[in-house]
């Protein structure tokens, strides 16, 4: 069903009627800063579009002219996503079960528009190796006992109550970053491609795993996307997830987390920054140590400034 609102539909900013969180991230940017800094309808990011109504669909492919999807989400994530369109399609009405994924095809739940779908998880194997490392000894044997034994979803119940909601969403990001070298490479090869744009980028809120990429590109333009731009895009994606607050709260609940992981902490960028800054002299260093050298993070840039 499609949300209502009281949004002029003439408006370049009218919403869609089921995808959420979705901008023009050059827009956004250049309103913030009041200066034509990057190029508009080129990068988009948003929450999980799966929803997406035939008219979204179709302002996907025919108003935005997406050419590229990029899914972040973990394979946990997309059978979660499965199995739930699964039951909706059967109309039980009952209670839906998230833990109990679903084996065989996971992607059905897929938003079906005519371009190319890229699937990189930022949860891949080296990030789960790097949050079983920070378990203590006998909850490290007990998630791989769960594991190898079939109960994978209690061992992701685990690592999630034991080291995901400690470490918060920023230190999350920090594990990305160390962790996800190869899927990050991935991404800015991606990126780096003309044929790439125009290009939606998102997670299943798109506010963290997303806000990384966004912020790591946001960097890539230098001093003329001020701090200050990069944080009004991020912290906007709170607001934006009001509408599904309470399914987003079953979902993450369902993983052991917390109301936490709905938000946007105030430090999430500052933080970031900082990081890459004191680990890797800046997201430049950062992209050559992965592999994109500076011809490609040239690229890059040029495919998103607007001068």
């Amino acid at each position: 069903m499609a949300r209502s609102s009281s949004v002029d539909l003439d408006s370049p900013d009218r919403p869609f009627d089921n995808i959420i969180n979705f901008r023009d991230v050059g827009r956004t940017i250049n309103q913030v800063s009041g200066a034509s800094i990057l190029k508009e309808g080129i990068l988009y990011r948003s929450a999980r579009p799966d929803d997406a109504s035939e008219r979204d669909k179709r302002r996907l492919a025919d108003e935005f002219h997406i050419a590229t999807v990029l899914d972040l989400r973990s394979t946990t994530e997309h059978k979660m996503a499965t199995r739930k369109r699964r039951a909706e399609n059967e109309n039980t009405g009952t209670e839906i079960d998230l833990t109990n994924t679903p084996s065989g095809n996971a992607d059905e739940h897929l938003v079906q528009i005519p371009a190319q779908r890229c699937l990189i998880s930022l949860a891949g194997k080296a990030m789960e190796r790097t949050l079983l490392w920070r378990l203590d000894w006998t909850n490290y044997i007990k998630a791989i006992a769960m594991t190898a034994t079939g109960y994978r979803n209690d061992a992701i119940r685990l690592v999630a109550e034991q080291v995901m909601q400690p470490r918060g969403l920023t230190g999350l990001a920090q594990d990305t970053l160390d962790a996800s070298k190869s899927e990050l490479r991935c991404i800015f090869e991606l990126l780096a491609v003309q044929e790439t744009y125009p290009i939606l980028v998102h997670c299943t809120q798109g506010k963290d795993r997303t806000g990384l990429v966004i912020l790591m590109m946001m960097l890539l333009a230098g001093d003329q996307v001020s701090r200050a731009a990069i944080i009004d895009d991020y912290t906007r994606s709170e607001l934006e997830l009001v509408p599904e607050f309470e399914e987003r709260m079953r979902e993450i609940s369902a993983l052991g987390l917390s109301e936490d992981y709905t938000r946007c902490p105030p430090g999430f960028v500052d933080d970031l920054i900082d990081y890459l800054d004191t680990h890797y002299r800046g997201v430049s260093g950062y992209l050559a140590c992965i592999g994109i050298d500076l011809n490609m993070q040239e690229k890059i840039r040029e495919k998103i400034m607007s001068t």
